[in-house]
C-alpha cells in the first residue's frame, strides 16, 4: 500500500449517543469499522461530524451525562493553509517532525445545548471547526453531506480531473481575464468621471493661479502676526522703551540714573579697598555692571529710533497681506503649509488629470484587445473540458456497474453562462463555440470561463439525468460519491473520505468489488468506512469493532481494534450472524486472505 501521509491517528468519546467512553485508532490506509445494529457505529460519524463542526444536537448527550466530548488528533503538514489558520484561531500545532505536525480538535456539547471547540489547544468558534473540516475530511452519506453538492465544487473538480496541462490553460485564462477586469474597471471609471475630473482640473489650475499670485512663504504667517503685534503697540512700546532708558541713563532729566548710582557706589568701595582686599571684586564686579547697564540703554536709543521709522502705514500693509494669506489658508488650508503644498502636488495631479484622455484611448485598446483574448481562451477551456467530462463520464459510469448499479449512467455536462445554459460540452455535447464575430460581451465570463458544469445521475435508461442529490437514495449515492472518488483521487487529493451507507442495499460480488474500490482509495488517501458487510471489511488494513454491553438501564459500548482469530470471528458473524461456525469462519479466513491477496 502508499504511504499515505496526514489524516485522523485517533478519535476519543466520551458520553456520546451509546458511547460512555471509547477511542478509536485510525492511522494510514483503509479502517472498516463494523459491530451490532445498536452497537453505536453511527455515533463514531456523528462524533466526526462534531468535529467538523456540524450543529450540535443535545439529544446526541449520553442520557444522565452532563455533556458529551470529542477529541481527534490529526496528522497535518506542518506548512500549508491547515496550520495557517490553526494559527489565525489562536492555536498551535505539534511538531512530528519537518513534514508533518499533530493537530488536536476538541468539541464539547452539554446537555443545556451549549457548544464549546477547542483548536490547537484554544477555544475557538465553532465555524473555524468547519473550515478546517473543509480542508481535512469528505464525508459521504446522507444527501446533505455531499462532497460535490455545489456547481462550483464539481466545476473544480473536473478542471483537476482535466490534468496539468488544462491547469496551466486556466492559469493563462486567468491572467488575461483579470488584467481585462481590472482595466476594465479603471476605464468605465474614468470614462463616467471624466467631467468632474475635468470640473478638478479646471479647479485647480485656478488655485494654482490664485497661490502663484500671492506667493506665500513658509512661516510667513506667524512673522506677520509678531509685526502686527508689534506695530499695533508701537506706543506702549515706545513709552515704556523711553521711560526704561531714563532710567538707567537720563537723557532729558536731572535725576539720578542707575548709571550714576553704580557709579557713585563704585568710587565708595575703591576709596576704601585698600583698608580690605576683600571690597576690590566687589568694586569690579559694580564696574562689570554699569559696563553691562550702559550697553542696554544704548540698545535702548536704537530701539527707540527704530520705533520713530515706523508708523501705521507699515500696520496698514501687514494688515493686508496676513488678509491675503487668510484667504488661501481658508480655501486652501487649513494652514498655510498645506496651501504651499497644494502648488507642490498641483502640478503632478494637473499631469493625470490633464493625461486622462491619453489613458482612456490606451486602456479601451488593451480592454478590447484583452476581451478577445478572453473570449478565444474560454473557448479552449470549453474544448478541454468537453474532452474531460466525457472521460471522467465513462470513468464514473464504468465503476458504477462494478458497484451493482449497473443501469446508472453519469452526465457530466458542462453549459455556457449565456442566459440560457446552452450545452457546449461534456457527455451530452461535442466541440466549443468559436470566438463571436461582434465585440463580446463578457457578462457571461468568470475568472473559469463561461462554462458551468454539472455532475448528473442518470439511475435507469429512458430517465431524464438528473442532480446526484436527488437521483439516488442514501446508499446509492454514497456508492456514486465513492465511484467519482475513485476516478479522481489522482488529481483531485482530500487526506481523509469517511463513508456510511456505502454499501447499504448491495451484497455478494457487488459488495466485494466496494471493498476493492475503497482499498484502492486508501492508496493515495485514509479511507474510514462504517460497513456492515464482511466483503467490504475484508480489505481493510484496520479493522475496529463497536462492541456492546449494558447495564439494565443505559447502553455503554467501547471500541477494540481486532486481529488475528478476533478479526476472523468477527468476519463470520458478519457474514452468517455465527461467529462460532466452523463453515463461517473458514468463508470468514478465505475472504481475509483473498482480500490481502488484492491488496497486494
Amino acid at each position: 500500500m502508499t504511504d499515505v501521509r496526514g489524516g485522523i491517528e485517533e478519535i476519543s468519546i466520551k458520553d456520546l449517543g451509546v458511547i460512555a467512553d471509547a477511542s478509536l485508532p485510525l492511522g494510514p490506509g483503509f479502517t472498516a469499522i463494523t459491530g451490532e445494529t445498536g452497537a453505536g457505529k453511527t455515533m463514531v460519524v456523528s462524533a466526526l461530524g462534531l468535529l467538523l463542526g456540524e450543529r450540535a444536537d443535545t439529544g446526541a448527550v449520553r442520557l444522565g451525562s452532563a455533556q458529551a466530548w470529542v477529541e481527534g488528533r490529526w496528522r497535518v503538514p506542518s506548512a500549508g493553509e491547515v496550520v495557517a489558520r490553526v494559527r489565525d484561531a489562536g492555536g498551535d500545532v505539534d511538531a512530528i517532525d519537518r513534514e508533518e505536525a499533530e493537530l488536536v480538535l476538541s468539541r464539547s456539547v452539554s446537555a443545556e445545548g451549549r457548544s464549546r471547540a477547542v483548536v490547537g489547544g484554544r477555544s475557538a468558534p465553532v465555524a473555524v471547526l468547519t473550515e478546517l473540516g473543509e480542508q481535512l475530511v469528505v464525508v459521504h452519506g446522507q444527501s446533505d453531506q455531499l462532497r460535490l453538492r455545489s456547481a462550483l465544487a464539481q466545476r473544480a473538480a473536473l478542471d483537476r480531473f482535466a490534468g496539468p496541462e488544462f491547469a496551466e490553460a486556466l492559469r493563462a485564462y486567468e491572467q488575461v481575464y483579470y488584467r481585462w477586469r481590472d482595466n476594465r474597471a479603471e476605464l468605465d471609471e474614468l470614462v463616467s468621471d471624466q467631467d468632474r475630473r475635468a470640473r478638478e482640473a479646471d479647479d485647480l489650475r485656478v488655485a494654482m493661479a490664485e497661490i502663484e499670485a500671492v506667493a506665500p512663504q513658509p512661516g510667513e504667517d506667524d512673522e506677520l502676526a509678531d509685526r502686527a503685534e508689534r506695530l499695533t503697540n508701537l506706543e506702549d512700546l515706545r513709552l515704556a522703551a523711553a521711560a526704561a532708558r531714563e532710567l538707567l541713563s537720563a537723557e532729558e532729566s536731572e535725576g539720578a540714573d542707575a548709571l550714576a548710582l553704580l557709579d557713585n557706589a563704585r568710587r565708595q568701595l575703591e576709596r576704601v579697598s585698600p583698608h580690605d582686599a576683600a571690597l576690590q571684586p566687589m568694586a569690579d564686579a559694580v564696574a562689570e555692571a554699569n559696563y553691562l547697564i550702559s550697553d542696554i540703554a544704548a540698545q535702548l536709543s536704537t530701539y527707540l529710533a527704530a520705533l520713530d521709522t515706523e508708523g501705521a502705514r507699515e500696520l496698514e500693509v501687514v494688515q493686508e497681506r496676513r488678509a491675503e494669506l487668510a484667504g488661501l489658508t481658508r480655501k486652501y488650508g487649513p494652514t498655510l503649509e498645506d496651501v504651499i503644498g497644494t502648488l507642490e502636488t498641483g502640478s503632478l495631479r494637473l499631469l493625470e488629470l490633464d493625461g486622462d484622455a491619453d489613458r482612456i484611448g490606451e486602456l479601451a485598446r488593451e480592454v478590447e484587445s484583452d476581451a478577445a483574448l478572453v473570449v478565444e481562451l474560454a473557448a479552449g477551456l470549453s474544448a478541454a473540458r468537453t474532452a474531460a467530462a466525457g472521460r471522467l463520464s465513462e470513468a464514473v459510469t464504468a465503476e458504477l456497474a462494478a458497484l451493482a448499479m449497473p443501469d446508472a449512467r453519469i452526465v457530466v455536462e458542462v453549459t455556457q453562462r449565456d442566459g440560457g445554459d446552452r450545452p457546449v460540452a461534456g457527455a451530452r455535447a461535442a466541440g466549443a463555440p468559436a470566438a463571436d464575430s461582434h465585440p463580446p460581451d463578457l457578462a457571461a465570463y468568470g475568472a473559469s470561463g463561461r462554462d458551468q458544469v454539472a455532475i448528473l445521475l442518470q439511475p435507469h435508461p429512458g430517465t431524464e439525468p438528473r442532480p446526484l442529490a436527488k437521483g439516488a437514495s442514501g446508499g446509492e449515492l454514497s456508492r456514486v460519491m465513492l465511484a467519482i472518488e475513485v476516478v479522481i483521487a489522482g488529481t483531485d487529493p482530500v487526506p481523509t473520505f469517511i463513508f456510511d451507507e456505502v454499501d447499504a442495499g448491495v451484497g455478494g460480488a457487488s459488495a466485494t468489488e466496494i471493498g476493492r474500490r475503497l482499498a484502492r482509495l486508501a492508496e493515495s488517501a485514509q479511507v474510514i468506512v462504517v460497513t456492515h458487510l464482511a466483503q467490504v471489511a475484508a480489505f481493510a488494513n484496520n479493522h475496529l469493532t463497536v462492541v456492546k454491553g449494558s447495564d439494565g438501564a443505559v447502553t455503554a459500548s467501547s471500541v477494540r481494534r481486532l486481529d488475528g482469530d478476533e478479526r476472523i470471528a468477527e468476519m463470520a458473524r458478519l457474514l452468517s450472524g455465527l461467529p462460532d461456525s466452523e463453515s463461517g469462519l473458514a468463508h470468514a479466513r478465505e475472504l481475509v486472505e483473498l482480500a490481502s491477496a488484492a491488496r497486494r
